[in-house]
């Protein structure tokens, strides 16, 4: 081992990096680490860092929860090992490097509560089936000068080549740092709420989709300090804003054949309900999406947990308020977007909108990829689509259609997670314990407060 990191040690070195950065998220979505100096990356790769078991159980403001009986008291200890093969010098942090990190038990075995290992262990039972996957993160974030209080950087207006001018410097310095960090974008804009922007990152496989989205985050948060800036990824930054998504795309393919594109030869039924003509997914396809969205309320608990992302959660906002899918429909929680011979025949993928920065990506990933899984094995129904917003419809509307809406307080979504019995194995008891209690105790502590108090304390912590 240690003749193998010597070359990356040598690279780090040429680079003048001082200290490598290893990082995960926690049941919240917040990124936390352990940096050790680059003369000890050796013996960190050889036998990781030692670490509290408690991170399992921090809240989103740093308050321990000793409620998940796993986890009760301070005693223990576990190792977090950087991932070698991911450690990148972060270009807008010269001196530094990042790594993610994966957390094993004290004896070196796959430690229970280790988020990453679960996404792992999906990508492993896709493979078993003969499935590969690919995934990318759009991720909107908020763009303020520097201080406590949230004061808009850019004026709009929304999508405009205007909005970007004003911070002119910091965009160019995101679409460099990411480059440089190996972190490919897809497309960088001016979004749709008060001085909010939005970068897509390039699809790769579910794991290193969700290293990038945590390193994307790093990197753009690193070129807003440079510029006198400061972003937030939060799911809610004001209590009249519209918020920001991590949206979640995810295609699956089988011997090279994208599930989600249909078949040349089929009959095309279920198309009727398709705009503009267009075909829809059938086979394993439908199966996959009908797996995600018969599990979706338990999906978005894993997703888009905490209380901001609750408060987001209102039709008209395209945060995903009802539990429905629809193609190219951006109020859909479950968007379709098809192929075509204008952008790849080859291109089709759905989209998770009910997915924000509060939702570890390891786990968001891992919960769609066993709902999925599970639609194909179980031969899962995918209804029609809707190309609507369910939210102008009058409730007998919604009625007829067996409309229903995404929970919106923290005691529904805990009844949908823990409902589904297919995301609580993906999970595995002992992490769904503490993810669980993280969720109460974020909850408890917001329910004496009003929506403004919680978003306030939680703005900066994305």
């Amino acid at each position: 081992m240690t003749s193998s990191i010597a070359p990356i040690q040598d690279r780090l070195a040429e680079a003048d990096v001082a200290g490598i950065t290893i990082v995960w998220a926690d049941n919240n979505g917040i990124p936390r680490s352990r940096t050790v100096p680059i003369a000890g990356l050796a013996d960190a790769a050889e036998r990781g860092v030692g670490m509290s078991p408690l991170f399992a159980v921090f809240d989103s403001r740093d308050v321990i929860s000793f409620a998940h009986g796993g986890l009760s008291n301070a005693s223990g200890d576990i190792r977090l090992l950087p991932v070698m093969e991911r450690v990148t010098p972060l270009a807008g942090q010269p001196g530094f490097a990042w790594a993610p990190g994966r957390q094993l038990g004290p004896d070196g075995e796959p430690y229970p509560y280790d988020q990453r290992s679960r996404l792992e262990a999906q990508v492993a039972r896709a493979a078993a089936a003969g499935l590969s996957v690919r995934a990318g993160f759009e991720l909107e974030f908020f763009v303020s000068r520097a201080g406590d209080e949230p004061a808009a950087a850019q004026q709009g207006p929304a999508y405009g080549p205007a909005a970007l001018l004003q911070v002119d410097e910091f965009a160019a310095a995101v679409l460099r740092d990411l480059a440089a960090n190996g972190v490919p974008v897809g497309q960088f804009h001016a979004e749709y709420g008060l001085s909010q922007l939005e970068v897509s990152l390039g699809p790769s496989d579910p794991v290193t989709a969700a290293d990038r989205q945590l390193l994307a985050r790093q990197t753009i948060h690193a070129a807003a300090r440079a510029h006198g800036l400061r972003v937030s990824f939060a799911p809610m930054v004001t209590a009249d804003g519209v918020g920001n998504g991590l949206h979640l795309h995810v295609s699956v393919s089988r011997g090279g054949d994208n599930l989600f594109v249909p078949a040349a030869s089929g009959q095309g039924e279920r198309g009727a309900g398709a705009p503009h003509g267009r075909r829809l997914p059938e086979g394993d396809g439908a199966r996959f999406l009908g797996g995600l969205l018969r599990d979706l309320p338990a999906i978005a608990a894993v997703s888009a947990p905490s209380v901001p992302s609750l408060l987001r959660r209102r039709p008209g906002y395209f945060a995903g308020a009802y539990q429905f899918w629809g193609v190219e429909n951006r109020e859909a929680p479950l968007r379709y977007v098809p192929s075509s011979p204008f952008i790849g025949t080859d291109r089709a993928n759905v989209e998770l909108k009910a997915s924000d920065a509060s939702g570890n990506p390891y786990l968001a990933l891992a919960v769609v990829l066993a709902a999925g899984l599970a639609g194909i094995d179980d031969n899962a129904e995918l209804p029609p689509p809707i190309q609507d917003d369910p939210g102008r419809w009058s409730d007998a509307q919604r009625a007829e259609r067996g409309l229903v809406p995404l929970p919106v307080t923290p005691e529904g979504q805990e009844r949908a997670l823990l409902a589904s019995k297919r995301i609580g194995d993906a999970l595995g008891e002992p992490l769904l314990g503490a993810f669980t209690a993280v969720r109460r105790a974020d909850a408890a502590w917001a329910a004496d407060r009003s929506a403004e108090e919680t978003i306030a304390a939680l703005r900066w912590r994305y």
